[in-house]
């Protein structure tokens, strides 16, 4: 799943591509990709030029003339792709949702294998409501290690589970949340409010490196993620943890092990990280 650093990417690569052009025409081709009936959201976007392109967490936020911004979660498999023209081939999009056709003959499509990805347009009021129910964001400058431990101190749920909660942290997912804890020496599954100050100091700083790391590499592309321009992410090189369950420690060669819970496979080195005691 798309998370801070993949949005990061794809915006950049849509300041370069789609800024400044105006919306001539709107296609929806999934109505269950938007939040909001069809003839709202066209009406909402039609007509309208693209001034800024932002991210929140993992949203990209396309912001419009006129005090309107839309908001796209990728969800699972969704991508951004923008397009000189509708291509024909290889590069053409295999589940286009949503397309905006601009003025100047190019387009900007949604495309969204599982469609678990959402679309929507809102107005700048709407939008922040949405946003301060959000979590603060890791590579903000204000965003520092003391607070990043009085909020663990508050939760008993396990460490990853607490970092992939948007409301505590915006943007983290499984990925760079298992990939923070094993920099930081932190178990998954140890409770957040057992996490002490040096090792929420270790944690802080991990995710801020993993995230700035990931985006220097245009993200992680394990299946189905793209960027912008249609190129995989080069993250998937330097993870040590994810995905490498049975493969030795970078640091240790301790095989890494896979557990499940809450849902989600966590990744961890059993020597790096050790299992909590009760």
């Amino acid at each position: 799943m798309p998370e801070l650093p993949e949005a990061e990417t794809i915006v950049r690569g849509l300041r370069t591509a789609v800024l400044g052009e105006h919306i001539h025409r709107v296609e929806v081709m999934h109505n269950d990709i938007l939040r909001q009936p069809k003839t709202e959201f066209v009406r909402g976007v039609r007509g309208r030029s693209i001034d800024a392109i932002g991210r929140r967490g993992k949203n990209v936020l396309i912001r419009l003339e006129g005090d309107r911004v839309i908001a796209v979660n990728l969800g699972m498999t969704g991508r951004l792709l923008p397009f000189s023209a509708l291509p024909r081939g290889e590069r053409r999009p295999s589940h286009p949702a949503v397309r905006f056709r601009f003025e100047s003959g190019a387009l900007l499509v949604f495309d969204d294998t599982r469609r678990f990805g959402t679309v929507e347009a809102l107005t700048d009021d709407e939008w922040q409501t949405r946003s301060a129910r959000m979590g603060p964001e890791p590579l903000d400058a204000g965003y520092r290690a003391r607070d990043l431990f009085r909020a663990l101190q508050r939760s008993r749920a396990p460490a990853r589970s607490w970092l992939l909660d948007q409301k505590n942290i915006a943007g983290l997912g499984n990925i760079y949340a298992n990939e923070a804890l094993y920099l930081a020496g932190v178990h998954p599954q140890r409770e957040a409010r057992r996490v002490r100050r040096p090792e929420a100091m270790g944690l802080h700083r991990a995710i801020r490196r993993v995230l700035r790391d990931a985006i220097q590499a245009g993200g992680t592309t394990i299946r189905d993620y793209r960027n912008a321009e249609g190129g995989r992410g080069e993250y998937v090189r330097r993870l040590c943890v994810y995905g490498r369950n049975g493969e030795p420690c970078l640091k240790c060669r301790s095989d890494i092990c896979r557990i499940v819970f809450a849902n989600r496979s966590a990744f961890y080195c059993p020597t790096c990280q050790p299992v909590p005691t009760p």
